[in-house]
């Protein structure tokens, strides 16, 4: 449980430094994101969500 605390922590660091070093990019990505088919976001999630399992698989063993 604490590694999945952990995880969620890092992406929400990652996150905020993006944000905070990059907001035109960041607005720029939120405005193409909310321009494409729900079917696209969720797939481009689906794939995001199952490369982010691939490499913990990898990582973990």
């Amino acid at each position: 449980m604490t590694d999945l605390i952990t995880a969620l922590g890092l992406a929400l660091a990652i996150e905020g430094i993006l944000y905070a070093l990059f907001p035109d990019a960041m607005r720029k990505m939120m405005a193409q994101i909310l321009s494409q088919p729900p079917a696209v976001v969720r797939t481009t999630g689906l794939m995001a969500a199952a490369a982010g399992v691939v490499v913990v698989w990898l990582v973990r063993g």
